[in-house]
């Protein structure tokens, strides 16, 4: 088998600057992720299984998201209403068998309210019945590599079978800012009050809504077992952040831990331009074609997330299983450059090769063959020393 290749390449170097602050957590799990440049910022206890109280309600929008993209149903599609969902107990919309709400108010109510009569009206909109909505919501969940996720209901209520991790809330709400970004907009309405039934219930509970560090969604939760969490964005200039955080004790400790998570996401980190699209990084041999190299490029340009306090981008290394054998085509991905990061996983950019090459005649077929045979017999005979 042939071995990877492993070629160091200088980038430009900057002056390294002390270490930066690593972050420290009050809840029992969290993830911080910076959508923009898909990095992982932070994470603890970030694949445990744990109750998502009403931060689940995302999967139940993203159902219902799903739905209106597939044409399934329109925003101002009527849901019948159940005697289930009426005398469903916890936040509410106060709906009854009486009302036929649509798509729009109950997605208003799911975020706003935290309507857990507006999920199961949901479910049973678009699947029958809630326990068939939850198998649809598992099945789902495989699709998108959610795999800490397990649904028995649609709305988050407590049950020992019902679990998230942290990380699959962090994929979901990606998937929702970066994949539905017309139904974006409705996570960071401040109140809603469904036929004015229920004042006391009005104004959304997020923490980071107003505060003008760009906070726009996503999603509370609290039940006494799972105590108080946030599913949360921010947007500052181009950057986007998703943050998840559960396991606190009280409202208090969850604004304050959502504010300083945005805090440290916006502040301890800084992007950083590596290299201009086009540029050459390395070369790689080539077997069995009509040329014997190419150039390893940079399809466009790169941008890297550093700390903020060590934005020091000193070395990488290119990696390909080689030599590369033809054809290969001009853009093809062929390498990758792996670049380390201070307290982060090392970023990984696709290469290119810089032109066409065809599968060679017989000469060079020949040549190859000639060079395989060459260098088994040389490493043989550096086995016998």
């Amino acid at each position: 088998m042939i071995a990877p290749r492993l070629i160091a390449f200088v980038l430009a170097l900057t002056v390294a600057l002390p270490a930066w602050a690593a972050f420290e957590t009050r809840g029992t799990a969290a993830y911080i992720y910076d959508v923009t440049t898909g990095t992982v910022l932070f994470e603890t206890n970030a694949e445990t299984p744990l109750p998502p109280a009403s931060m689940s309600k995302l999967m139940t929008l993203n159902m219902l998201f799903e739905a209106l993209r597939d044409g399934r149903v329109t925003l101002e599609t009527e849901f019948q209403v159940s005697t289930k969902a009426r005398l469903m107990g916890g936040s509410t919309m106060f709906l009854d068998e009486t009302d036929r709400p649509t798509v729009l108010e109950l997605i208003k109510g799911i975020i706003v309210q935290s309507g857990n009569d507006a999920c199961i009206v949901v479910a049973e909109g678009l699947a029958g019945t809630e326990d068939a909505f939850a198998r649809l919501m598992n099945e789902r969940a495989a699709d998108l590599g959610m795999t800490g996720s397990t649904f028995v209901n649609s709305s988050g209520w407590p049950d020992p079978n019902h679990r998230m991790s942290m990380r699959d809330l962090g994929i979901l709400a990606t998937r929702l800012i970066t994949e539905f970004p017309e139904y974006y907009g409705y996570f960071s309405m401040a109140e809603y009050d469904f036929d004015g039934r229920s004042p006391a219930n009005r104004f959304n509970r997020n923490p980071i809504l107003g505060l003008g560090i760009g906070g726009d969604g996503l999603k509370t939760g609290h039940t006494q077992e799972a105590g108080y969490g946030l599913v949360g964005s921010a947007l500052q200039g181009k950057r986007r952040v998703v943050f998840v955080v559960t396991g606190l004790d009280s409202r208090a400790a969850r604004a304050e831990e959502s504010e300083r998570m945005v805090s440290w996401a916006f502040r301890q980190f800084v992007e950083r331009s590596a290299m201009k699209g086009g540029t050459v990084v390395a070369d790689a041999e080539v077997w069995m074609g009509n040329h014997t190299q190419i150039s390893l490029v940079a399809p466009e340009d790169v941008t890297l997330l550093m700390p903020a306090t060590n934005a020091e981008i000193t070395a990488g290394r290119v990696e390909y299983r080689g030599p590369l054998e033809a054809p290969i085509s001009k853009g093809q991905p062929v390498a990758e450059l792996v670049v380390p990061r201070d307290g982060l996983e090392d970023a990984r950019i696709p290469l290119v090769s810089d032109r066409d090459v065809a599968r060679g005649g017989f000469l060079p077929r020949l040549r190859t063959a000639a060079l395989v045979l060459f260098r088994q017999a040389l490493g043989q005979a550096q086995s016998l020393r």
